[in-house]
């Protein structure tokens, strides 16, 4: 990429051509995808469409962008590796996280190690191996769940951290103001007319001791409150963030002798799988039943789900970016703390409208 700038001094001026190296944020911006996508396209590697990764590679190559993953090995005695700690790696959400922090490392010339807390006991057997030390040169903290006691173990370390999910004082990070999130879904559904709105949430006594069915629990009940609804524990159902929990819970909530209207349900995957058991006891989506859910997963604007967006990768991206400046800046210890609230926004698509006139769409 070339930069024309005016040549000062001399009596007749000109321009001089000054070579300015392509960035991969450039090649992103330039391409209208993220940067998660362009690294993606550019190694070969899987889930980018056949028609984006030709436009990004066309736009790489138009501005003679070349990945440089040596240029941050001159920083001696580092390991280039980042630690990410999630409760899981199999689900959706975690999946996508990771492709947003592999991104951004690989361009930095840095490798992710994944560790997970899963299986009984897994934070205290985390906390008790801390399998990160002398492996890693930061750590990210993905919905980690520790109590104060185990995060101060980690800590103790030395080891640079940032956390996803939660604010903690002197410790970087970003997070979802997931009550706002909730309460924004719920107000969808009471602004069209529904009163009656059923909650498919986590699972009781959570032993990973997720905050976000927690706080989404909690903006449902203000949302509710605002609205002047009453509280109703009834329509509150599990459904363990899978499709089949979804499935699950919406069988419950048919069966109830006043079936909900409208039902809020905390991750898409829930409210896909609580979608197809209505259609199937012979409901219209959203005729006889709205539902809409959280996360804007990858197939939910082909089922034509409404939902609360939130950018997983980029989430993914923007942590793994506040790591590595926090590793630049670690020394100096007058750099105040950076708490970044991630947006959410309203997806309307195909499965929310307003309540069903029972007198002339009996329910089944």
């Amino acid at each position: 990429m070339l930069l024309v700038e005016p040549v000062s001094g001399g009596t007749g001026g000109g321009r001089r051509c000054t070579s300015v190296s392509a960035t991969i944020e450039d090649v992103a911006r330039a391409a209208q995808v993220s940067v998660a996508t362009v690294s993606r396209a550019l190694r070969g590697l899987p889930n980018v469409a056949p028609s984006t990764r030709e436009r990004v590679v066309a736009v790489a190559s138009r501005m003679d962008y070349v990945a440089d993953p040596t240029a941050s090995r001159l920083a001696g005695g580092r390991r280039m590796v980042l630690g990410l700690v999630v409760p899981m790696l199999g689900q959706w959400y975690y999946a996508k996280l990771f492709s947003g922090v592999e991104a951004v490392a690989t361009v930095a010339g840095y490798d992710v190690l994944p560790f997970t807390t899963s299986g009984p006991g897994g934070s205290e057997r985390f906390v008790r191996t801390l399998p990160f030390r002398k492996r890693v040169d930061g750590l990210i903290l993905a919905d980690a769940p520790f109590d104060a006691q185990q995060f101060a173990a980690v800590a103790a370390t030395g080891v640079p951290i940032v956390s996803l999910g939660s604010f903690t004082p002197g410790v970087w990070g970003i997070a979802v103001d997931n009550a706002a999130a909730a309460r924004l879904a719920v107000g969808h559904l009471t602004g069209l007319g529904h009163t009656r709105i059923a909650l498919i949430g986590g699972i009781p006594d959570d032993p990973f001791r997720f905050s976000v069915p927690v706080d989404r629990f909690h903006g449902y009940q203000d949302a509710l409150e605002a609205a002047g609804l009453s509280y109703d524990p009834a329509l509150v159902v599990p459904g363990n963030f899978s499709a089949e929990g979804g499935a699950e819970a919406m069988h419950k909530l048919l069966a109830a002798p006043t079936p909900p209207t409208a039902v809020f349900a905390c991750s898409d995957e829930m409210a896909i799988g609580a979608i197809q058991v209505a259609r199937d006891a012979g409901l219209d989506v959203p005729r006889d039943l709205s539902v809409i859910g959280i996360d804007d997963h990858d197939i939910s604007a082909y089922v034509g789900l409404t939902t609360i967006r939130q950018d997983v990768t980029g989430q993914g991206e923007r942590v793994a970016q506040l790591l590595l400046e926090h590793l630049e800046d670690r020394d100096d210890v007058q750099v105040e703390d950076v708490h970044e609230a991630h947006p959410t926004r309203l997806v309307v698509r195909r499965t929310t409208g307003p309540p069903p006139d029972r007198a002339s769409h009996p329910r089944v």
